[in-house]
């Protein structure tokens, strides 16, 4: 039997998978200071998924699984997202690709560093451009709210995932439809607390779009 017309795409996409796999340019040839460890980039690519993760950077836990969201933030957001981790974890069906590949280090407060600025420049744009057939990215964060919101980005980030329906709207008019969420870490709940409307709101519509995807 010949290969299908998805069998080229596939090869492409799991060839820059690979690349991705083996960069260690944040190490060897950095923009600014050289990464503090041993790069591990953790990224999930996916030649037919229809739903992108779009955040931050790994920390320290996914630093050392080598796993997106294996910590108590990735039970959050599968419980906002009302997928279990076998749906979060099916690369055919769901692609993971955050701001920087790398845990960045930690700073002198002992919290996350930013993403690494390597990643954007060297492969973000390869990597949505493989992946045509997405049709919702899941925007989590300041970083990821620059790079895929573009005019639509509010002031803040509270003032992107304030703004959650008009983008939505605006994006879904566009071809890829984007939902902003703020960082589903546990350092976020009194926020939370203080605005209802996103667990009331947005979070069931999040819960139908990505049901309808996955259908």
């Amino acid at each position: 039997m010949g290969a299908t017309p998805e069998e080229p795409k596939r090869k492409r996409t799991e060839a820059l998978a690979r690349e991705i796999a083996n960069c260690r340019v944040c190490r060897d040839a950095p923009r600014r200071v050289p990464l503090p460890h041993e790069p591990r980039p953790v990224c999930v690519l996916s030649s037919t998924a229809r739903i992108a993760i779009c955040g931050q950077a790994p920390g320290t836990r996914v630093h050392a699984s080598g796993r997106p969201f294996t910590d108590p933030s990735g039970d959050r957001l599968r419980d906002w997202m009302g997928v279990g981790e076998d749906e979060f974890y099916d690369a055919s069906r769901i692609a993971i690709v955050p701001m920087g590949f790398c845990f960045p280090g930690l700073d002198a407060k002992g919290g996350d560093l930013p993403p690494r600025v390597e990643c954007g420049g060297q492969w973000h744009d390869r990597v949505f451009k493989a992946m045509p057939q997405l049709r919702l990215k899941i925007v989590i964060g300041a970083y990821a709210q620059a790079y895929h919101l573009g005019r639509h980005r509010r002031g803040s980030v509270r003032e992107t995932v304030a703004a959650w329906r008009e983008i939505l709207d605006a994006t879904s008019a566009e071809g890829v439809a984007a939902i902003c969420l703020p960082h589903p870490s546990w350092r976020n709940n009194a926020w939370l607390r203080t605005n209802p409307w996103f667990e009331r709101d947005c979070l069931p519509v999040l819960k139908r779009e990505i049901a309808a995807l996955l259908t």
